[in-house]
């Protein structure tokens, strides 16, 4: 009887849940293992494209982008200006190349880190560098206006397009459901 009595204690023991360790975290950690329950750690907060900041937050992202594009891109991608290949001492003005860099450097930083694995930079070159040097610099690009030639710095941004023509005709109009007859504004 006695020893039946240890054999449920000890079956009883065995299929109770082991305790959890002094420090309050998993008891599979030392295999590598996440905590099942809890909080989970805080996710660090998302990129958001450039455009999107407004301000001081705006300013601060296109000085940390400018520090990267004239320290590190510009020496090492920036091959020489030609109306092939314009470019821009003011690129910051153009809206559309300040997009295009924002992008690249948010890939770039993503694929160099470590866990990106060997091949994140390859990656990097071969999808993203490319293919957004190729549409910034190109001869009917954003900067085909500026510089294309060291000896004469220019810069000058070309209008875009109008708004479209329904864009423009909606405008004239009171919104539908507002009361009024759908007549054009005098």
């Amino acid at each position: 009887m006695e020893r039946s009595a240890q054999q449920a204690q000890q079956l009883d023991h065995l299929a109770s849940d082991p305790p959890l360790p002094a420090s309050g975290g998993s008891p599979f950690a030392a295999f590598g293992m996440p905590a099942f329950s809890g909080p989970s750690p805080t996710p660090p907060p998302e990129p958001r494209p450039i455009l999107e900041l407004e301000g001081e937050e705006y300013e601060d992202e296109l000085d940390a982008l400018s520090d990267w594009v004239d320290d590190f891109l510009l020496p090492v991608y920036g091959a020489e200006v030609t109306t092939a290949a314009p470019w821009c001492l003011r690129w910051q003005e153009h809206l559309d190349v300040v997009a295009w860099l924002h992008a690249l450097w948010l890939a770039y930083q993503q694929h160099k880190d470590p866990e990106a694995g060997l091949s994140g930079l390859f990656v990097w070159h071969r999808d993203f560098l490319t293919h957004a040097i190729a549409a910034i610099r190109a001869p009917g690009g954003p900067l085909s206006a500026c510089m294309t030639s060291p000896d004469r710095p220019a810069h000058r941004i070309l209008p875009g397009p109008p708004p479209s023509a329904r864009s423009t005709k909606a405008a004239e109009f009171e919104p539908p459901g507002s009361g009024e007859t759908t007549e054009p504004a005098a």
